[in-house]
């Protein structure tokens, strides 16, 4: 009789997580900040985050927009690094009930040369700040191939590290494709649409497995 309840329990446990996962998609529970009640999604980021090259409106954030029941907020600038982006983390981010941040940095502190060691020190900081305020976070990777694979290897490892979701090569595929981009860096509206919609599939699970615990805490 004991063993054919723990049986029942058993199945009754692996029933719902069942049901956690279709629901919700299957989520990594190591994922700080899952229960956010943050209202917006931030897009943090530099120039591939504000839509540089394309009209107003056609940058991933707004494709973005339309995929998710949440608000978003571009917070992208162009040209900036992960020392510039620290100084407008608080009013551009954190001040806007993030639920959660995605951040985009790491090609502008290439090109301007920051040091490597910063740049991790900068990616840190944000993440911690951003979860301290009650956020989850996302990492997205823009390495492609051999470009910054020694950026993508760390973030990957800061993302396990401090419970992030890491949303690798986000722009395979684009950066080497004249189609996609509209110079030698930047997606055209079409590879903006394929940036933010391999965002929405990596962060999606997330959103719903939050949309779910509030309805559930409202009695829903």
């Amino acid at each position: 009789m004991h063993n054919s309840r723990r049986f029942l329990g058993a199945a009754a446990g692996s029933c719902f997580f069942l049901f956690l996962c279709l629901s919700a998609g299957c989520v990594d529970f190591n994922i700080r900040n899952l229960n956010s009640s943050g209202k917006n999604i931030i897009c943090f980021g530099d120039s591939l985050t504000a839509g540089y090259g394309v009209e107003q409106g056609r940058s991933y954030p707004v494709t973005l927009a339309s995929l998710t029941s949440f608000n978003v907020i571009n917070a992208g600038l162009s040209g900036d690094n992960t020392r510039e982006a620290l100084l407008r983390l608080k009013t551009d981010v954190l001040d806007k009930e993030p639920v959660i941040v995605i951040v985009e940095f790491g090609g502008n502190d290439l090109l301007g040369k920051l040091p490597f060691e910063e740049t991790l020190k900068n990616m840190g900081e944000i993440v911690d700040r951003s979860q301290e305020a009650g956020a989850m976070v996302a990492i997205v990777d823009i390495s492609a191939e051999l470009f910054m694979e020694e950026y993508r290897q760390a973030f990957r490892s800061l993302a396990r590290e401090k419970g992030v979701i890491f949303i690798g090569r986000a722009m395979e595929g684009i950066i080497t494709d004249p189609a996609l981009k509209s110079d030698y860096m930047h997606p055209n509206s079409y590879g903006y649409k394929i940036m933010a919609h391999r965002i929405y599939r990596a962060v999606m699970p997330y959103l719903n497995r939050n949309l779910i615990a509030r309805n559930i805490a409202a009695g829903k």
